[in-house]
């Protein structure tokens, strides 16, 4: 187990392997004494632990909140895909976060996702309420605009034009393709046209922060509106100015402050 020390707080830190549903996540805990809460955070589309950087930890300190981060299937350390996309899939990850979080014996937790991981958490908390005191949403989408599919094209020209394969490389390993196939092929193909969870908002009752950065190049502001109007408990917006899709790395000072708050302001006290 490492141990480290961050915003004046002593955070443990150590990595594991979780089975569930057959498949080995790599789990890592960030842990602190009396902890007031569990946040769980959720990657993107190319994510994994490490490249979360120093957020979470930075964010579990300020909050004195444990952290749960782990690499979904066929990511970072976790075991590969073994199925192909389809409109189900982030259905398919909330459920199996549902599972972990029984498997790691956490009864409640606060969730941050990032864009994929963002609309996995916001699924998780209509489909298990009982396991989610709180989301943050960074960049999720509920459903597909034109927007989106140009960044990812985008994204698809850099793969073949430059060394972005190689630099995730580090991080996915014999990963990598089944990475980018999943992310650029699933949101590429004519069927995912029609992906669309708007109908699940209504079922989320507890409190919902909405970031987004105004310069976000994978999503336009009504992604952010259509979560806000439709979830069924309280929700705050906040459009991130000078950032893009990552508001956590691109302006991660007022980021932090607003998640903490967020997290701080909410009064149920969870079991970590």
């Amino acid at each position: 187990m490492a141990e480290t020390n961050n915003e004046s707080n002593k955070l443990r830190i150590s990595d594991s392997h979780v089975e569930v549903n057959g498949v080995s996540l790599k789990v890592r805990r960030l842990e602190l004494e009396a902890p007031r809460a569990t946040i769980v955070f959720l990657h993107d589309s190319l994510g994994c632990i490490p490249v979360w950087r120093d957020f979470p930890e930075r964010l579990c300190a300020l909050t004195h909140c444990n952290g749960i981060i782990y690499d979904r299937q066929g990511y970072g350390g976790s075991s590969p895909f073994t199925r192909e996309r389809d409109l189900q899939y982030l259905e398919r990850e909330a459920d199996a976060l549902a599972e972990l979080m029984k498997k790691l014996g956490l009864s409640k937790g606060i969730l941050f996702g990032h864009s994929d991981g963002g609309s996995v958490a916001l699924l998780a908390a209509a489909k298990s309420p009982e396991l989610v005191s709180g989301v943050v949403t960074e960049g999720a989408h509920v459903f597909v605009e034109e927007i989106t599919l140009d960044g990812i094209r985008q994204a698809q020209k850099l793969f073949a034009e430059t060394d972005l394969r190689q630099r995730i490389t580090k991080y996915h390993g014999d990963n990598t393709d089944g990475v980018i196939s999943a992310w650029i092929d699933t949101w590429l193909s004519p069927q995912f046209r029609d992906f669309n969870m708007e109908h699940f908002l209504p079922a989320i009752k507890c409190p919902v922060l909405v970031l987004q950065g105004e310069g976000d190049e994978y999503g336009s502001e009504a992604q952010v509106d259509a979560i806000v109007n439709q979830v069924g408990g309280s929700s705050l917006k906040d459009m991130v100015k000078f950032a893009r899709h990552t508001p956590h790395k691109e302006a991660p000072e007022y980021t932090l402050r607003v998640c903490a708050n967020f997290v701080t302001s909410l009064n149920s006290v969870v079991n970590p």
